[in-house]
Order: C-alpha cells, then sequence, then structure tokens
C-alpha cells in the first residue's frame, strides 16, 4: 500500500509573479501541482504492535502532508502566558505525577518548573512542552504527533531528549508519531518504523543499541562549580571544604557535577553528598545518578562510608528501588541539626530522605589516582 497525495494550489497573479515566469521560463500555468508518493503499510500499522513512527526527510519533501493526512492535527503547545510550568499542565494531574513527567522527560530542575516557559531555554522548554504533550495524549487517550520534532533544539539536547522521551513513552504505553528533518535523532529516538517521503520508502526497524555517550570521570577544581550552579535544585552555594568531579563529554565539556564533604559525626569515618547536578541538555539519561554511585564508590574504596541527603522526588524514586542504595531514613522533616563547627546545616523546611551507598567499592589504586593522592 502506498500513501499518495497530491496538492494543487492557485498562483496569484501579480506583475512580480509574471516577471519571475518570465525570468525563469515558468509557463503560463495558473496553479502549482505537487505530488508525495511514499510506501506506506496502513493496514499492517493498525495490526502490528508498536510505539514510536518517525516521518523524516529534507524541509518540503512531505512529512507535514503526510503525518496530517494519515494520523491527524499534530499537538500544538499551549500559547505561552506568564504562569509557571507546573500551572500549564491539565489540573485534574496532582503535582507529584507532574513532577514525575517533568523529570522523566528530562527536565529535572525544580526552579525552572516555576517559571514561565518564556523565560526557559530553547533545551528546556522543549522538554517542557514534551513532558506537557505526554499528560495531554494520556489524559485523551490518544496518539501523540508531533511535527518538527525537535527542530528548535541544539543538537546535543535533541539526541538527549530523544532518548529521555522514548523512554517515557514506552512506560506510558502512547504511540507517538513525529516529523523531523534531523536524521541524526534515528538512533537516539530509536523508532520502530520510519517513513521517507523524499524517498518514497518505509522501514519497519528492530530494536538497536543507543550510540554511547562517551564521558570521562575527573576530579575538578571548585571553580567549574560557575558552570552548574544556576541549575541545582537547592542554593547556589558550595561550600568550602568539598571535594569535587565532573563527567567529561568527548565535545560538550563537563556536563555533571558531584561535590562531597566530609561528615564529621559518631561511627566509622564518611563522606556526604554536597552538591550533585547535570546541565539540563544532558538531563535524562541518567548521568546524575552516574556521577553520584562513581562517586560514592570511590569513597567507599578508600574504606569510607557514602552517605547522601536529598529531597529531589525522581532521585528519592530511583534509590529507593536502586540495589546499591540503602534507605537510611525516609522521606522527613529533620532537626536543626549542624555539623562541621556549626558551619553546616542539614534541611529543616523541606522533607529530605537519607541513604548510604552499598555497591561495590572503587579499586583503592584508581580512586587514590583519581583523587589525585
Amino acid at each position: 500500500m502506498s500513501f499518495v497525495h497530491i496538492h494543487e494550489i492557485l498562483v496569484p497573479e501579480s506583475p512580480r509573479t509574471r516577471q519571475i515566469r518570465g525570468m525563469f521560463d515558468l509557463g503560463e500555468a495558473k496553479s502549482s501541482r505537487t505530488e508525495i508518493q511514499c510506501a506506506f503499510p496502513k493496514d499492517e500499522l493498525e495490526n502490528r504492535p508498536w510505539s514510536i513512527g518517525l516521518i523524516l526527510g529534507p524541509s518540503g519533501s512531505g512529512k507535514s502532508t503526510m503525518l496530517r493526512s494519515l494520523f491527524g492535527e499534530p499537538w500544538q503547545s499551549p500559547p505561552r502566558t506568564d504562569r509557571a510550568v507546573v500551572d500549564e499542565f491539565p489540573q485534574e494531574l496532582s503535582i507529584q505525577n507532574i513532577t514525575a513527567l517533568l523529570s522523566a522527560v528530562g527536565f529535572s530542575s525544580p526552579p525552572a518548573w516555576l517559571r514561565p516557559r518564556e523565560t526557559l531555554s530553547n533545551g528546556q522548554r522543549f522538554r517542557a512542552e514534551m513532558a506537557m504533550a505526554l499528560a495531554f495524549a494520556a489524559r485523551d487517550s490518544s496518539a501523540l504527533l508531533l511535527d518538527e520534532f525537535t527542530s528548535v533544539v541544539d543538537r546535543h539536547a535533541a539526541k538527549i531528549g530523544c532518548v529521555a522521551f522514548a523512554k517515557k513513552i514506552h512506560q506510558a504505553n502512547i504511540r507517538l508519531v513525529a516529523a523531523s528533518c534531523h536524521d541524526d535523532i534515528l538512533e537516539w529516538l530509536q523508532p520502530d518504523w520510519v517513513a521517507r517521503p523524499d524517498l518514497g520508502t518505509f522501514l519497519w526497524r528492530s530494536l538497536r543499541p543507543r550510540p554511547a555517550i562517551r564521558l570521562e570521570f575527573q576530579r575538578v577544581e571548585k571553580s567549574q562549580w560557575r558552570r552548574f550552579q544556576t541549575h541545582h535544585y537547592l542554593s547556589g552555594s558550595l561550600h568550602r571544604a568539598a571535594v569535587c568531579f565532573c563527567l567529561v563529554h568527548e565535545d560538550a565539556g563537563p556536563v555533571a557535577f558531584s561535590a562531597w564533604l566530609p561528615f564529621v559525626g559518631k561511627g566509622p569515618l564518611a563522606r556526604r553528598e554536597h552538591r550533585t547536578v547535570c546541565l539540563p541538555d544532558f538531563q535524562g539519561v541518567g548521568l546524575g545518578r552516574k556521577i553520584s554511585d562513581l562517586c560514592a564508590s570511590l569513597w567507599r574504596g578508600l574504606g569510607y562510608r557514602a552517605l547522601s541527603t536529598t529531597s529531589h522526588p525522581a532521585l528519592v524514586r530511583s534509590r529507593n528501588h536502586h540495589p546499591h542504595w540503602r534507605m537510611l531514613r525516609a522521606p522527613s522533616l529533620v532537626s536543626n541539626a549542624a555539623d562541621m563547627g556549626g558551619k553546616l546545616r542539614h534541611a529543616t523546611g523541606r522533607f529530605t530522605a537519607g541513604f548510604e551507598f552499598k555497591g561495590p567499592p572503587m579499586d583503592r589504586v584508581l580512586a587514590l589516582k583519581l583523587l589525585g593522592t
């Protein structure tokens, strides 16, 4: 079966259009006709399981026409207002579900959730709107149709965002059909099928491994914090005793940051997680959890307990189900206790959970090398 669409429009008459005809010998046709043909087994799609479809091709190849003709009108984000991002979701959705959706698509910055979309970066706005699209599609029990998918974001943000978005699509049991002119997202989105109106082809795809994200784990100077501080969900301050590490991308440089402090208290020597954050364009693929686990493994390899207190709901959920972390304290308010001579205070105005890393310790020689001692 093939998709065939013939589009004919009248050519307006004016002195300028007549001039163009004369300059390029275009003839006196009163209309302009375009034809799109592409193999498309619509009956097979109705009877075969799939989650993600991608209509791919350059501008002007008929992607949008094909999307609308076969599936319907694509989702349009609501007009931008001065409301906070969290207030733009369906009214019946709980705040827990909203924050879970935002975190799932890689938009994990609570301070930014409180801002209007207009004030967000392109990458943050893209992820916020993808979370909104998922929420409305789930509410209406409809397929999610997206035109110009990833067209307005940086290509690093597009690729990483596709990984997080595809994962949530599968979890939510929603069908997605996206049209895009960027073939660099193909291996990151991992669609079940790809239609190419420019080539007239349709292809079923099997599950394939996504490209590797090449990173190096390094100890860094505290000055690297300036790159990350505005994206952390707590204070932008960094304690002067912090020992800092980064995951460094081969092209983008440092993309995830984790700082740790000595823990003064009873029992064996310990280190405590102080600040861990990932740049917005690289959120959604677990880099924050990865660097946190690497740091905790390093400290365990050197004979320390590795402790962490967090109030981020996504991280609490993740660690509560992770075999390498043990919950020491369920989410609760803590007393206004201080350590390190009264210079470091624990959170008292929000619910936090306490964890200890119980995963495998890093080789001591490697840990000492990474620490630079």
